[in-house]
């Protein structure tokens, strides 16, 4: 399908909201924009001013209870993700979901990321999760899980750096980017002393990618890497790099969230269609109160449409 596929996510969180908000403040041609979910669901939410074409999700959740975690709603979260999957279109933007729903009802993934990995990746590709707000990067070496359960190998690191030079050079049109890698431990481990996560892995992975031609750095101390980065993004400059790679969740979305706030787009690389998201969750708190600012989704919606 040549449009971009939007799905609207949890029916008792945000999504649908968000969605008729950010479409229609963009006013994307009607013609560019599939939306996947359901009319009773969207018009719960509110009105679009442009008649998008909907796809059914065949599963309809009993009830639109906003703010509830319910086993229906997770059903209905992961069905129209599949859907979105199915229908192979130019690329994908999806509104937040909960895992405890999806869970609820069977689907035991830790995000939304792992389910597009399952219906769309071939030959052994990998989902990688990297983050943008504007020219401020990151890229998560490992995705949704506890840190007790965070282990990483050379090899694993060296092939996802590659990959994502890959999708910087075509998709971005950043030739040769720039990498700075975060040390696993407190000061990059202090030679061995804190960790040795930096001299058993990621120092050595560094020396195999360099040799290749890859512009990374040995792993700098996490708490003041991104300085320069934040300093940067205010001014509206370029950084001295065009990626910072992170070992972990928080590590890496704590400074660019923390800077760019709702313009962090969560970026679904290394499958054949590039996925986008708002960095935000399904704010249940204010779900149905039509107070939910819609930024986030129109930021990803806008990076779809960029990385076509």
């Amino acid at each position: 399908m040549n449009k971009i596929a939007i799905t609207t996510g949890d029916p008792n969180g945000i999504g649908a909201e968000i969605t008729i908000k950010a479409l229609n403040k963009l006013k994307i041609d009607s013609d560019k924009v599939v939306i996947i979910s359901n009319k009773e669901v969207l018009n719960y939410y509110g009105k679009l001013d442009i008649p998008y074409e909907i796809i059914e999700c065949t599963y309809l959740a009993k009830d639109i209870i906003p703010g509830a975690i319910t086993q229906e709603a997770g059903e209905f979260s992961y069905q129209i993700l599949k859907k979105a999957c199915e229908i192979r279109p130019k690329a994908i933007v999806t509104a937040p979901t909960a895992k405890k729903a999806m869970h609820l009802a069977g689907h035991f993934y830790n995000g939304q990321t792992e389910v597009l990995q399952k219906f769309l990746a071939k030959w052994n590709q990998q989902a990688e999760m990297l983050f943008i707000a504007d020219n401020f990067r990151v890229l998560l070496l490992t995705r949704h899980c506890a840190l007790k359960d965070i282990h990483l190998t050379k090899d694993e690191i060296i092939t996802k750096i590659k990959n994502t030079v890959k999708v910087f050079e075509d998709k971005l049109g950043i030739k040769n980017p720039k990498f700075a890698l975060c040390g696993f431990n407190p000061h990059a481990g202090e030679n061995g002393i804190l960790g040795g996560e930096e001299t058993d892995i990621l120092i050595p992975a560094v020396k195999k990618l360099n040799e290749k031609g890859i512009n990374i750095t040995l792993p700098q101390p996490a708490d003041t890497l991104f300085v320069n980065a934040a300093k940067n993004y205010f001014k509206g400059t370029k950084d001295e790099f065009d990626c910072y790679i992170a070992n972990y969740h928080d590590q890496g979305l704590i400074p660019i969230k923390t800077v760019a706030g709702m313009n962090t787009v969560n970026t679904t690389i290394g499958l054949d269609i590039i996925r986008t998201s708002p960095g935000h969750g399904t704010a249940f708190d204010i779900a149905g109160k039509n107070i939910a600012n819609p930024d986030g989704m129109v930021a990803a919606i806008k990076q779809a449409e960029k990385l076509l």
